[in-house]
């Protein structure tokens, strides 16, 4: 019962699978209406079931929080599948199985992640995520780019993934068991080999979250791979990785908080730093977005940093505003670059004269992710401020107000050449229904979260209970 959604995606797994043997090369590219279809099932399938409880010896649990987490996964897959169902390339619709195989395996690696409860269902969950991303990266092997940018992501990933194996065996090493609650016991010991070990997993995770320092494989493989893989990989990965935070350091260390606590703030204001000012001067729109990305993260991090059930909340309100703004800011993206073969600021002139419908498309994602009212994105900003200010981070407060009007600044640089601007060409930009539909789902989540966001707060509270 408690791991019936796992079993449902291992399920589609299977159908899509025979369907890529059985189907000719020309039905193939149907597989992504199959998958889309799966995900929409498995979706209803996780807001109707409510199932609590702890499962082969209390590695794997099914609680408020897994439940949420897993929800956030499989939306913003259904979105980034949806939204891949508009590529042209012929090549990639022969593959279309291959591709959706290794998005439906990475989401049951995030999925078995936000339940995992052991140190060794956590590194097997990750390995299971990760993987299928580095090859996802470079889909379009014809491209040279997308192959350097998913080698430069898989070397980063490996590495990331050897700082966090070294920090697990610490914590194991030091706790005497791989079981997060009997670390909790192992801690009142202050062995410094337990510190040093969620040290390393803090760095580890911040590889897969792209903090600052180690996002260094963001914006090439953000630019080189296929823009709806893009947007997919830029919200729900770093949302598996914000689960493995929370159920290490809050769950597994939640006591020793003034320990890794300053680790966590301080990684939250240096990476909202560097992304913001990364940011300013980039001319492609993948690359300035990356860099915002990154910026977001540092936001969340002081969610984090708040370390208490308000905290927990705003953040897990925060990863549900990004998923709609960021994907759907990057799914506009692909629209122009699908007409104008270019994803530089210029490709983007005079879009509200061409296209005025997906100019204010990406107008709102751009306003969500500044925290312009009243868009969702806003009301995220606003609490991650609140609950650092509720612990006293009054400093952080200040620091993320001032770089969150530094963000407008290149935010509205892309307004500047959508509305401004005099069009390159006056010919109307042709959306794809199947990339409309994402657009327009994900611009009225933003304005409707944005005018009446308390259901989502009220469902995230009760999300964070389980940890304190």
């Amino acid at each position: 019962m408690l791991v019936i959604p796992e079993l449902t995606l291992a399920g589609v797994m299977l159908v899509v699978f025979i369907l890529g043997l059985v189907w000719d090369p020309v039905r193939r590219r149907d597989v992504g209406a199959v998958t889309a279809a799966g995900l929409a099932g498995l979706f209803v399938l996780s807001v109707m079931l409510d199932g609590r409880g702890v499962l082969f010896d209390g590695a794997f649990v099914a609680d408020g929080l897994a439940r949420y987490f897993k929800q956030i996964f499989i939306l913003a897959t259904f979105l980034g599948v949806v939204g891949g169902l508009a590529l042209p390339q012929p090549v990639f619709h022969r593959r279309a199985p291959e591709y959706h195989l290794l998005v439906l395996a990475s989401l049951l690696g995030m999925m078995l992640l936000a339940s995992a409860r052991d140190l060794v269902l956590l590194f097997v969950a990750f390995e299971l995520m990760s993987i299928p991303l580095y090859v996802l990266a470079g889909f379009v092997k014809r491209e040279e780019l997308a192959v350097e940018a998913a080698l430069k992501f898989f070397l980063v990933g490996s590495l990331s993934t050897a700082i966090l194996a070294y920090g697990l065996s610490f914590l194991y090493g030091a706790a005497g068991t791989t079981a997060l609650p009997e670390i909790v016991q192992a801690l009142r010991s202050r062995d410094p080999l337990l510190i040093l070990g969620f040290v390393l997993v803090l760095a580890g995770v911040g590889f897969k979250i792209a903090a600052f320092p180690f996002h260094m494989w963001v914006p090439d493989t953000y630019e080189a791979a296929s823009t709806p893989f893009v947007a997919w990989l830029s919200v729900a990965p770093k949302a598996a990785g914000f689960a493995v935070i929370f159920r290490v350091f809050l769950e597994g260390a939640g006591d020793r908080a003034a320990v890794w606590v300053p680790l966590v703030a301080t990684l939250g204001a240096i990476t909202i730093v560097a992304g913001n000012l990364m940011a300013l001067p980039q001319t492609n729109v993948k690359r300035l977005l990356a860099y915002s990305g990154i910026a977001h993260i540092g936001y969340m991090l002081l969610g984090v940093a708040a370390v208490s059930p308000f905290g927990v909340a705003v953040v897990l309100f925060y990863l549900v505003a990004y998923v709609f703004s960021n994907m759907g800011a990057f799914l506009v993206v692909e629209a122009v670059a699908q007409a104008e073969g270019s994803t530089g600021l210029g490709a983007f002139r005079g879009l509200a004269q061409r296209s005025p419908l997906l100019a204010l498309a990406m107008l709102l994602f751009l306003l969500s992710l500044g925290g312009i009212p009243f868009v969702v994105g806003f009301w995220a900003k606003l609490y991650v401020f609140w609950a650092a200010a509720e612990a006293g981070l009054y400093g952080l407060v200040l620091l993320g107000a001032v770089l969150t009007v530094v963000a407008l600044f290149y935010y509205l640089m892309v307004a500047k050449q959508m509305y401004i601007e005099a069009p390159a060409s006056p010919t109307p930009i042709v959306v794809p229904p199947a990339l409309a539909l994402v657009l327009v789902a994900s611009a009225l989540a933003v304005v409707l979260l944005g005018l009446y966001p308390r259901p989502l707060v009220d469902t995230a509270l009760r999300a964070a209970a389980p940890l304190f």
